[in-house]
């Protein structure tokens, strides 16, 4: 059931930032409204729906309970009673799903990582062929795709191929494609037409964001002392050079020009770009973790789908959904099925576990 008091506050909740929007506030607090704004906009339009659909119901049950009703607007109204109460069902399904808690990544743009993995230059040719599914797939979808890095099969397609793909809603689509992907098919070197069975890893990462280095003043020891410089020279004779320790990380920068004002902020300047990397290498560990968690050994025992070309068809194992469109999937244009399918079942997941 829904909780009519938490649909009520969404619902007032929505008026107000649109009577704030509506009274120019400065831009920046324009951009902090309207994002709330675009975020409650579905489930509320469901709302107000639901509270029609509901209305509507209420004066069918009062045509029904009038005995004044004729037999023929009585025999209407039962037609059309059971459509209200399916519609009603279907809201209040839609609704729930969408106060199910948000991914904050899904939203953002991913890094898409795929590298053979069991089966040599077959595994390089069929990394090769998921790649191309997912740039199709995100040519349909209006993406970007943007090669960061690649490393070339001896016969063909990749032993590693490594992607940004940017775009609206990029991660909650692709974000279920991250594990073992088998082939099964013939290759083109096999003379006795025998199937092989290979394997290619898939890691599908949230596009990180520009790492925002925030300083606080009482992290900081900031020492000035004489510049060093030729003897005899005036760089001598003043406190100008500028030392500063960054007591959290033990990083030290120093600067020993003239001014001491351009030494503070040259050696700031430093400081954040020491800072930002020892964030960005921090990310790149914890990247890789993840990574690693996601994709396994790349052996071909541990697969989350499987790609059979003699017969024809798409298995993902884990919601046990077979499809007889593989030459569909690989064009990139049957992916939706799959996805939706997956999403549907994740969402399944969530409901059952809000319920308990």
């Amino acid at each position: 059931m829904l909780d009519e008091e938490k649909l009520r506050q969404l619902s007032a909740r929505f008026e107000l930032l649109q009577n704030k929007m509506a009274a120019n506030p400065d831009p920046e607090t324009y951009v902090a409204l309207a994002s709330e704004y675009s975020g409650l906009e579905p489930v509320v339009t469901k709302i107000n729906e639901l509270w029609e659909v509901r209305k509507a119901l209420e004066g069918l049950d009062a045509i029904l309970e009038d005995r004044s009703t004729d037999a023929e607007m009585h025999e209407l109204v039962e037609a059309e009673y059971p459509e209200i109460r399916d519609r009603i069902e279907s809201l209040v399904g839609e609704i729930r799903l969408l106060l199910l808690p948000k991914d904050s990544a899904d939203e953002k743009g991913a890094i898409l990582e795929i590298r053979a993995g069991t089966g040599g230059s077959e595994a390089a040719l069929f990394a090769g062929d998921l790649f191309r599914m997912y740039e199709r797939y995100a040519a349909e979808k209006g993406w970007k795709v943007e090669v960061l890095s690649m490393s070339e099969g001896d016969v063909g397609g990749y032993k590693e191929i490594i992607s940004s793909v940017t775009g609206r809603g990029v991660f909650a689509r692709l974000k279920f494609e991250s594990g073992v992907h088998r082939v099964q098919r013939v290759p083109e070197t096999e003379a006795q037409g025998r199937v092989h069975t290979s394997a290619a890893t898939v890691a599908v990462l949230p596009e990180a964001q520009d790492i925002d280095i925030n300083i606080r003043n009482e992290d900081l020891r900031i020492d000035t002392m004489r510049s060093s410089g030729a003897g005899g020279q005036h760089v001598n004779t003043t406190d100008s050079a500028v030392r500063i320790t960054h007591l959290p990380t033990g990083i030290v920068v120093t600067s020993s020009e003239k001014s001491q004002h351009q030494n503070r902020a040259n050696a700031m300047k430093t400081l954040r770009s020491k800072l930002l990397d020892m964030e960005r290498q921090k990310a790149d560990h914890e990247r890789a973790d993840s990574r690693k968690g996601m994709v396994g050994s790349g052996d071909r025992s541990e697969r989350i789908r499987t790609y059979n070309f003699p017969q024809g068809r798409v298995t993902d194992h884990r919601i046990n959904l077979t499809l007889y469109k593989l030459d569909r999937i690989m064009l990139g244009e049957g992916l939706d099925e799959i996805i939706d399918s997956l999403i549907a079942d994740h969402q399944a997941q969530l409901l059952a576990a809000h319920e308990e």
